[in-house]
């Protein structure tokens, strides 16, 4: 059949989506926490109150083969989310809406070098941290992008 390709979407955070060929993350861990501060007492084991849901960290990695799927320029784009500050909607390509997160770390190993010194392996590992969903702190796409892609 003709007509328009089929994009594969593993996820979405904000309008970076996640592919095949941008970041094919090849594991996705989610990290919850809840809060329950100890309060000391004498003679008896501190006591425990729950105050509420604590950090929620979804850390994604994989492996980019530049020659086949994602590179620098999806590696910047993402640097250049964070470089906002702004919390992005993250969605699932199933629908799943997880929330509104952070970039809080982004590392990059590149091996196996091409003549030129590029790299034909890029890991990666993306920490996202969830915010407290509020929509004013919501990103938008600005002036960092267009400084990592030097279009200024």
């Amino acid at each position: 059949m003709y007509g328009i390709p089929q994009i594969h979407m593993l996820m979405a955070l904000g309008l970076f989506v996640f592919g095949l060929h941008t970041l094919p993350y090849q594991q996705l861990q989610r990290q919850l926490a809840w809060r329950h501060p100890a309060n000391s007492r004498i003679g008896a084991r501190p006591s425990r109150q729950f105050v509420g849901r604590g950090d929620e960290i979804i850390t994604l990695s994989g492996v980019l083969y530049p020659e086949v799927t994602g590179g620098k320029i999806s590696l910047a784009a993402l640097e250049a989310m964070a470089d906002e500050g702004m919390s992005w909607p993250l969605i699932e390509g199933t629908g799943w809406f997880y929330g509104l997160y952070v970039v809080e770390e982004l590392a990059t190993t590149a091996t196996a070098f091409f003549p030129d010194g590029a790299a034909r392996k890029i890991e990666f590992t993306l920490k996202l941290a969830r915010t407290d969903d509020d929509p004013s702190l919501l990103g938008t796409v600005g002036k960092s992008l267009l400084k990592q892609l030097d279009l200024k």
